[in-house]
């Protein structure tokens, strides 16, 4: 559609932690408070968030949708 671009914010758990943290450094607090601290660690530049959310027992459809609301929370604030 002309004028609406396309949804290049949206995470996906396919997303590696290093590419998530390098647009999105907001969401580093819903990581944390899911016990990821995959900020700081080396399998975070190769793992994706499926991956780093399986390694650490977490739904990561629930994870996601939690990182997209912090997402669109911090753009909120922006406007």
């Amino acid at each position: 559609m002309p004028g609406k671009k396309k949804d290049e914010q949206k995470i996906t758990k396919g997303m590696s932690i290093q590419e998530l943290v390098s647009k999105h450094e907001e969401v580093v607090h819903v990581l944390f408070e899911h016990g990821m601290h995959c900020v700081g660690c080396v399998a975070g530049q190769f793992e994706n968030i499926e991956q780093a959310a399986q390694a650490h027992g977490i739904d990561v459809d629930k994870l996601v949708e939690e990182l997209n609301k912090a997402v669109a929370q911090e753009k909120n604030k922006k406007k």
